[in-house]
């Protein structure tokens, strides 16, 4: 088994994010996807996570996706480009203040383009004001996020970049799952 490493980030004040330098060309929007259905996460989720060995969600029940999307304080926010998905930001609030970033990242087609500044930092705005959206949670206080060693090259210089700091760094053995098995077929 290969040794992973995973950083944990997080943010304490809205005052320390630094929002992108670039700007969303023409042709692309960030919406959030209210009512998200199983299926859609799941596309999001796939078209993001294969190439990054995204698994852990992969053997849950249509029930169990939709529970975690429908939960209260779980919210998408999704990146277009010329009409078509081309990103996503899932956040997970809980009414305590507390925000993570449970997913984002960019499809393949989309990499390199200077589009995850400016998502990642939509997407984390959308954390700290992710309590006046939901009833009866209180002030978002944290926000956090975490990437491993397995993800995208720019993952982790974009989160320092938005001004989250690194709060933990564990190295562990870890098994690695092919999230991209049933995805396309091998050219």
């Amino acid at each position: 088994m290969p040794q992973v490493t995973t950083t944990s980030l997080q943010m304490l004040s809205i005052d320390d994010l630094h929002t992108s330098s670039r700007v969303l060309p023409a042709g692309c929007r960030i919406e959030h996807v209210r009512d998200i259905t199983p299926e859609f996460s799941k596309f999001l989720y796939r078209s993001v996570g294969s190439g990054w060995n995204w698994a852990d969600r992969l053997p849950l029940t249509r029930r169990e996706w939709a529970d975690v999307v429908g939960r209260p304080g779980s919210e998408t926010w999704v990146l277009t480009v010329d009409g078509a998905p081309g990103g996503y930001v899932e956040l997970a609030g809980s009414p305590d203040g507390v925000v993570e970033i449970v997913y984002f990242g960019l499809f393949p087609e989309q990499l390199g383009r200077g589009l995850g500044g400016p998502l990642l930092g939509e997407g984390t705005a959308r954390a700290w004001d992710l309590h006046t959206r939901w009833a009866g949670f209180t002030q978002v206080h944290r926000v956090w996020v975490h990437t491993c060693s397995l993800d995208g090259p720019a993952a982790l210089a974009n989160y320092l970049a938005r001004g989250f700091t690194v709060s933990a760094v564990e190295e562990a053995d870890q098994e690695v799952l092919d999230a991209s098995t049933g995805w396309w077929p091998e050219a």
